[in-house]
């Protein structure tokens, strides 16, 4: 058995257990998540990514090490700025915080699974047509400049398309039915607004990806860094959210740090036939501006309005 087999497996069994203790053992009731709480849990998945990424040091080298760390950075970062349109689709549908943790879990769950197939036809694609290496960089910088100038307060989930479509297939109900996706009234299923909120955060992440997996791409050709740092990075998003659904207003730089990420990481990918930016550097890079524009919302506060 190969090495890369054997950590193949070590991945998937790590992924499965935890996801297990989280769902049916230490969140099987739903509540409110507290800011402690969520804070132990990002250290938790945090250090398990830190350590598969050691385990990578030692059975596939530093290079391979790198890569994950890089492209895990990279996911977990774009993953902050998601996490504010979260907060949005919350707000809009007025999921009760206790109910918000049941719907992030099957959202990760979901996301994992279109990843899955979205990185590997991505990484399929790229291998059979290396040309396409220059439309996802290209993308990258597009989509840098909107995220830069575009304004992420303005989200409407009544018009998503699949949303639509589904209200279509089934009624839906304005109760909550104590945390249910799915309930049946006067013989009929009816869908309550927490599925309807899955949907729309389903649909959220879909377009996620399509700026996420380029960016990491970007990094490494290789399936099995690219999906098992795009996981490891998706697995931490509920804690990620709760950390920081409270203190998103005090990094108002981010977004901007987060558009030069990908900015530098398309110019990467866009210039590599000619180029090669080493992974040491590029690591270097993507941390530096996470800092640098933390740092920025720190020091730098906003204006107060004038009366």
């Amino acid at each position: 058995m190969s090495t890369k087999v054997v950590m193949w497996i070590a991945f998937n069994l790590i992924v499965f257990t935890l996801l297990y203790v989280d769902l049916a053992v230490l969140n099987k009731r739903a509540h409110e998540v507290s800011i402690k709480e969520a804070l132990l849990w990002c250290t938790g998945w945090v250090s398990i990514a830190m350590l598969f990424c050691l385990g990578i040091y030692f059975k596939l080298g530093q290079e391979m090490a790198l890569k994950f760390l890089t492209g895990y950075v990279i996911e977990y970062s774009l993953s902050m700025d998601n996490m504010f349109v979260f907060v949005l689709i919350f707000s809009y549908f007025g999921v009760p915080r206790k109910y918000q943790p049941r719907i992030l879990h099957w959202g990760i769950l979901g996301a994992v699974v279109m990843r899955f197939i979205l990185i590997f036809t991505g990484v399929t694609l790229i291998h059979m047509f290396h040309w396409l290496i220059y439309v996802f960089g290209g993308l990258l910088i597009a989509t840098a400049i909107r995220m830069a100038f575009h304004d992420g307060e303005q989200i409407h989930p009544d018009k998503n398309l699949i949303l639509k479509f589904f209200k279509k297939i089934m009624p839906f109900d304005h109760e909550y039915s104590d945390g249910k996706f799915f309930t049946r009234k006067n013989k009929i299923w009816h869908a309550t607004p927490l599925f309807a909120t899955l949907l729309v955060i389903e649909a959220s992440d879909l377009v996620f990806a399509v700026d996420s997996i380029p960016a990491i791409l970007a990094i490494s050709k290789s399936y099995f860094i690219v999906y098992t740092s795009n996981v490891f990075a998706i697995l931490g998003l509920r804690a990620l959210y709760f950390l920081l659904s409270g203190v998103m207003g005090l990094f108002r730089f981010l977004k901007y740090g987060i558009s030069v990420i990908l900015l530098f990481v398309g110019i990467k990918m866009s210039i590599s036939a000619y180029y090669t930016i080493s992974i040491t550097l590029s690591l270097g890079v993507v941390i530096g501006i996470l800092i640098f524009s933390i740092l920025l919302s720190i020091l730098i506060k906003p204006k107060k309005a004038l009366d």
